[in-house]
């Protein structure tokens, strides 16, 4: 089992669900917006946030942030002890470093404080951070060199007798992505993983590519903490995350949508109509699967095991529930179905537990 880490009151490894990350997209000189951006993420169900921290005189507004913020923050440090140092006295949780790029007394002092606050670190390397010695080190198998890379770094911290570590190895490659993680998880089972597609890009681009690479990894075990890495608003790469996860399977936070592509035989607005339901959807409780069929051969038989469902007819739209049609009601009435099944599920789940 992997070792079961706490970021302030988040639980990463062991027996816990795999957490959902993002980043701040604003610099910490403009905290209220940063502030504003980790709430937002916070009512997105994001778990944790990292925020970049480039500079000492940033550390009133990152003690500031931290104290503030709903949701835990992991600051991002690359080069300089004295600013992880800094991270750690403003009373952030987690740290994100790489071990490799200082000094060894200054390492040290850095695993003293966190040590001391019962902070994690995490370390890894990404694709751009490989040096010339370490490429040439792995023959220029930038798989091997990032797993190589991160390996380095893990050991100068066990060396300091420090272990609350997350070990991470991310490209813009998924298969060198894949094959690093592969040989990380391989060779130290105990550490627990961050995963993610580095510069994956945007739109349905990046999130092809981001889902491929996770849902690979995913699939096999991989995984403890993933980031979808987009070009994109933060919260859109949560919600990019709790998606993932619920189509494989391994959370249920959210909605399941199940909406046929349409064709000529459709008699409603399909894509209209979930548009303007999304709000709607958005009161149902998690671990709800809502189908929206364009005509009446794909619903409710496609879809029969959706907690309810709707389906054009010729007569306006059939109302069905775990494949037994309901009632028929005209289009306009729909959101209100979708309130009353709300409240029915509801009701049904507090019976449950």
């Amino acid at each position: 089992m992997k070792k079961l880490l706490h970021i302030g009151p988040l639980a990463i490894g062991g027996t816990s669900p795999v957490r959902v990350e993002s980043m701040l997209k604003v610099p910490l000189s403009r905290p209220e917006e940063c502030l504003a951006q980790c709430n937002a993420l916070g009512r997105a169900s994001c778990e944790l946030v990292r925020v970049a921290f480039p500079s000492p005189d940033l550390s009133g507004e990152l003690r500031m942030l931290n104290a503030e913020s709903t949701v835990p923050l992991m600051a991002d440090i690359h080069f300089d002890p004295a600013l992880a140092l800094a991270a750690l006295e403003a009373g952030v949780p987690s740290i994100r470093i790489n071990p490799g790029n200082m000094a060894r007394n200054r390492l040290r002092d850095v695993v003293r404080s966190a040590r001391e606050r019962k902070a994690v670190i995490r370390i890894g390397a990404n694709g751009g951070s490989l040096n010339a010695a370490q490429l040439a080190k792995c023959r220029g198998v930038l798989s091997d060199g990032l797993a190589a890379a991160v390996e380095e770094q893990l050991h100068l911290l066990l060396d300091e007798g420090f272990d609350d570590i997350i070990l991470s190895a991310k490209s813009s490659s998924v298969a060198d992505t894949l094959r690093a993680n592969a040989l990380l998880s391989a060779r130290y089972p105990d550490f627990p993983l961050h995963i993610g597609i580095t510069e994956s890009g945007s739109g349905s681009d990046g999130l092809v590519k981001s889902a491929a690479g996770l849902a690979l990894l995913l699939g096999q075990g991989m995984g403890d903490t993933i980031r979808v890495s987009l070009t994109e608003p933060p919260e859109a790469e949560v919600a990019a995350g709790f998606s993932l996860l619920r189509a494989l399977g391994l959370r249920k936070k959210g909605v399941t949508v199940i909406s046929c592509p349409t064709c000529g035989r459709r008699r409603i607005d399909v894509r209209g109509l979930l548009d303007s339901l999304s709000a709607c959807f958005e009161t149902l409780p998690d671990d709800t699967t809502v189908a929206v069929m364009g005509c009446e051969v794909n619903g409710p038989q496609e879809a029969r095991d959706a907690d309810f469902g709707i389906a054009g007819t010729a007569a306006g739209v059939a109302v069905f529930r775990r494949g037994e049609i309901l009632r028929n009601v005209a289009l306009g009435d729909v959101p209100a179905v979708v309130a009353e099944f709300a409240s029915e599920i509801r009701r049904e789940r507090k019976r449950e537990n």
